[in-house]
């Protein structure tokens, strides 16, 4: 159970460590679309979301004497990675540009670690889907407020 814990913490730290550069005044001034969600909509989601990233990890991690886990688990520490830094990135040095390439890179990231999880655990890479998906809704919207606020 511990090791479950460990994963869960290890998913966390990525948003805690991404939520310090968070939206302020700037983010708040800048041009939306109609459809972008409320402050109020990111933090709830990306709780369940870390848990489940936490919990698929944890089910990869469970099957260690595999080969392909090192791999696998190597490709979620750096989307890992990337998750954290986009934050920085787009609120802190207000690149929108460079947010979303980096994004481009951590959907490609999250991607093949949701591949790699389900070649190992097939319920793992199951519940790296709406983590995809939001990533991918995450790209639309921030190449959308590049667009509008050039």
């Amino acid at each position: 159970m511990v090791a479950l814990g460990g994963w869960i913490l290890l998913s966390m730290l990525a948003g805690v460590s991404g939520g310090v550069a968070r939206p302020d005044a700037w983010y708040d001034g800048i041009r939306k679309p109609r459809w972008n969600p409320p402050h109020w909509v990111f933090a709830p989601a990306w709780t369940v979301l870390y848990v489940t990233m936490g919990v698929a990890a944890w089910m990869v991690w469970s099957r260690r004497e595999e080969a392909a886990v090192g791999l696998a688990l190597g490709l979620f520490v750096v989307q890992l990675l990337f998750n954290s830094a986009w934050s920085w990135i787009f609120f802190r040095f207000r690149r929108m540009d460079l947010a979303f390439s980096e994004l481009v890179v951590m959907w490609l990231l999250v991607l093949a670690t949701l591949l790699a999880f389900w070649s190992i655990r097939p319920a793992a890479g199951q519940l790296l889907v709406p983590y995809l998906l939001w990533v991918t809704f995450a790209g639309y919207l921030n190449l959308t407020l590049w667009r509008l606020n050039r």
